[in-house]
């Protein structure tokens, strides 16, 4: 089984960075891509960013260039580099996974607010 507690998440002005972390429990973390969702209010929840278990990466087009996803398989954590943030960036953002048997996985999520 695969559980997820994201971390990093806060206030930060535009053109700031964060670092979100996503720490995983279970043995099969390095065998499963990782995803990072976001959610703004009153919006649906949209993929930001894949991780593959051999370490392929994707990126919406919307935060390529200013987004890193990478993975510590060591330490069963994925994090989610954020540079020159904008406020259309704020949202609560989630680490996600999907496993056979099980479907979907889902961390509690971490708020990010971009604002002056």
């Amino acid at each position: 089984q695969v559980q997820f507690v994201e971390s990093g998440g806060g206030l930060v002005q535009p053109g700031g960075s964060l670092r979100l972390s996503c720490a995983a429990s279970g043995s099969i973390f390095s065998l499963v891509s990782i995803n990072w969702y976001r959610q703004a209010p009153g919006k649906q929840r949209d993929l930001v960013a894949v991780i593959s278990s051999g370490g392929s990466i994707h990126y919406d087009e919307s935060v390529k260039g200013r987004f890193t996803i990478s993975r510590d398989n060591a330490r069963n954590t994925v994090y989610l580099q954020m540079n020159s943030l904008k406020p259309e960036d704020t949202a609560v953002y989630y680490c996600h996974t999907w496993v056979t048997g099980r479907g979907d996985i889902w961390g509690q999520g971490t708020q990010v607010t971009v604002s002056s």
